[in-house]
This record gives C-alpha cells, sequence and structure tokens, in this order.
C-alpha cells in the first residue's frame, strides 16, 4: 500500500495541475476506500478515484484523460511519460503500475493521453527545471509561470496587528488600571486597595486592501500578478481585492470561490474594461466614494499595484491617493517597473502620488515578492 500512496499523491498532483480541485487530504480517503475494493479490477479502481476526485460533470474528460496517462501499463522502454519520469522509487524491479489485461477495456476514455508530459505537472519529482528568482515576470515562460505559483505557496502574508478599541485584562502591571476589577479583586481585604488589576487593548490582525491595474501596459505582468492576489486572497487575513483599468471592479467574492480554475483563467470575464486603458485617479475616486467606509474601517495596509502610465488627471490622481493614504495603516506601491536600474518615476501621474506613498517597491520577479513578503511581516503597531 505504501507505493500505492505514494502514486495516489502523485496522481493528486497532476489532477490538481490539470485543473481540478483536489484537496491534499482527499488522496487518504481514497487510500482507505481501496481497501474495500478490488485494486486488481481496473474498472473498480477507475469507478472509485473518479466517484472521489470529481465534483462536477464537466471535469469528467479531464479526469479521465489524466487517469488514461497516469495508471496505464509503463511502455518498454523508459519515457518522459514513465512514472519513473514523476520520481517513482522501487526498492527492488522495474515500477508495475499496470492492470491484467482482462480489464483493459474496462473506461474507453481511459486510454486517452494528455497533450503535455506529466514530467512538467509532478511537484515531488526530481528534475532540472528551476525557476530563476531573479528573472522578470515579463520574460516567464508558462511553465515557468506553473513553477513561479507554486513558490508563491510558500510565502506568509501577515500586515501585522492592531490595537482594537476593546479592553482586555493585562497579565503585567503598570498598565492602564481596571476600575471594575478593582473593586471585585480588593473586596477580600475589607476594601484595602492592596491588588491593582490592570487592563489593555485587544490586538488583532491587521487586513489586506489588494488595488491592482490590469490595463494594457501592464499586460506583461498580468497573469503572474493575479497569481500573486489569489495567493495572498487565500493565505492572509481578511483580504479585499479590486481590479481597475478605467473603472474600479471588485472581485473579493469571484476569488473566493471554489474550483479549479485559477485567477488568470476566471478573473478576466468579471473585468469589462480588462486590458484598455488606464485612468488610475478615476479608479481610485471611485474606490474613495464606494468602498473606503467597507473596506477601510480597521486601519488595513493597501497594495496598489501598477506601473504608473494614467492617461487621466494627474491632479485629480495625486488628491486620491492622498485621501487613500489617509485612510489606511500603510500605502503601498508595487511598481514592475522599479526593477529595471534604468527607470525614473517620471510620468505626471507617479510625481503627483509618491509624496502620499509610504514604500515605493518593485514587484517584478520571485525575490521581490520575497521581499515584499518579509516586509510585510516586520511591519509594527505604529506607522
Amino acid at each position: 500500500m505504501s507505493h500505492l500512496l505514494h502514486n495516489l499523491l502523485h496522481f493528486g498532483e497532476l489532477l490538481h495541475a490539470a485543473g481540478l480541485d483536489v484537496p491534499a487530504g482527499r488522496m487518504i480517503d481514497v487510500a482507505k476506500a481501496l481497501e474495500y475494493i478490488d485494486i486488481g479490477r481496473r474498472a473498480d479502481f477507475y469507478v472509485t478515484l473518479r466517484t472521489l476526485l470529481v465534483h462536477r460533470p464537466q471535469d469528467y474528460s479531464l479526469f479521465d484523460d489524466a487517469f488514461g496517462t497516469f495508471w496505464r501499463r509503463p511502455p518498454g522502454e523508459w519515457s518522459a511519460d514513465d512514472l519513473r519520469a514523476m520520481g517513482e522509487q522501487r526498492r527492488f524491479g522495474p515500477p508495475q503500475v499496470g492492470f491484467p489485461p482482462a480489464d483493459q477495456a474496462a473506461s474507453s476514455a481511459a486510454s486517452a493521453a494528455l497533450t503535455e508530459p506529466v514530467e512538467r505537472v509532478a511537484a515531488m519529482s526530481y528534475g532540472d527545471r528551476e525557476v530563476s528568482r531573479t528573472k522578470d515576470f515579463a520574460d516567464f515562460t508558462d511553465a515557468e509561470l506553473d513553477e513561479a505559483r507554486r513558490s508563491l505557496a510558500l510565502l506568509s502574508w501577515d500586515a501585522g496587528v492592531r490595537r482594537t478599541k476593546r479592553w482586555r485584562a493585562a497579565r503585567r502591571r503598570g498598565r492602564t488600571i481596571d476600575l471594575r476589577r478593582v473593586a471585585r479583586a480588593n473586596r477580600r481585604y475589607g476594601g484595602e486597595l492592596l491588588e491593582l488589576p490592570s487592563r489593555a487593548r485587544k490586538l488583532t490582525r491587521r487586513p489586506l486592501v489588494l488595488i491592482c491595474d490590469v490595463s494594457g501596459s501592464m499586460e506583461r505582468y498580468t497573469r503572474m500578478l493575479l497569481h500573486f492576489v489569489q495567493e495572498v486572497s487565500e493565505r492572509a487575513w481578511r483580504v479585499e481585492t479590486f481590479l481597475f483599468a478605467t473603472r474600479l471592479t471588485r472581485v473579493t467574492r469571484e476569488l473566493s470561490r471554489p474550483g479549479g480554475r485559477t485567477a488568470a483563467q476566471r478573473i478576466p470575464r468579471y473585468v469589462p474594461d480588462w486590458g484598455g486603458g488606464t485612468r488610475i485617479g478615476d479608479a481610485l475616486r471611485t474606490f474613495n466614494t464606494h468602498w473606503r467606509r467597507r473596506v477601510m474601517a480597521r486601519g488595513p495596509v493597501v497594495l496598489l499595484i501598477s506601473d504608473g502610465w494614467d492617461r487621466g488627471d494627474p491632479d485629480v490622481l495625486g488628491r486620491e491617493v492622498a485621501r487613500l493614504s489617509r485612510s489606511c495603516r500603510r500605502l503601498i506601491w508595487l511598481n514592475p517597473l522599479l526593477g529595471s536600474p534604468d527607470y525614473r518615476p517620471l510620468t505626471r501621474g507617479m510625481q503627483a502620488a509618491l509624496p502620499f506613498i509610504d514604500d515605493f517597491l518593485p514587484v517584478h520577479n520571485l525575490e521581490s515578492l520575497d521581499a515584499l513578503a518579509r516586509h510585510l511581516n516586520r511591519l509594527g503597531e505604529v506607522r
């Protein structure tokens, strides 16, 4: 069973990379269910896996393709699609992944093959592919984007803590005296003030607000930035996400919907001005007018992601950035062009916004995202 469980984990990685929503813990349920069937019968094995791993009818064909490629009799010669390319190891003998010939025709869909090698989506395999941490996102291939998206899952996004208006009992003395507890604590001493309980403000995690530019000038970075937005939305605490080009669109609910598709695959259809012009000032004015009171009440950290190219009025941009800065705990502008050594923020829009920005940071490669995560984790209570 140990070798079979190892293969099941690889198969789950394959399904997840192919677009199916397969939680890692689900393979434990599959392994337990296989104890009640004859795993030598391909039909029973196929139906059990499909029942537990596929939740939508439209994913059946994709599952069949993956099943037919992964759980097939190995070829006579070694190839990139063989399980040994996916990191499978045996103590002795060749990998045994085939099934009895009598059951080969149990499912007609199981004979299909994926359009790309299985080697590409095997996260636990050994290989020579390594994504450069200093390579610009604009130069990434599709394979490198997939690898970079997995690297993002290792980062921790924590915007720090803030003091609330509520009180809690403080263990150390010397803080604000809790008058209610003073009377109760000294009742045993006949009213003599021998104990002075203190109190302190409660601390809670600070939320994040992401405002990301998806205009035409950001096209080279949009795919990777959407992966970044999705990872932050899933892993940080209380994240609100907005996208804009010429108008502002809230996509917080769309990012939180379950499903195997990535944000880069499903979000563009919710943004009517995707890839259009850029009006940063107008988008921020919409945010400040309609959304500021709803999402800025708890002093969040705001990440504004844009290259700064704006076709709107720079005075409007400067005024709205100043208004946004006064409403948040910290305003961080992430500019992918800042990673270039020749870049200078000389556009009128950037010149109008810079005086009100707390941090002006690059976001053009994995190293810059790692630095951003460390910067967020180090933020203190005081601005």
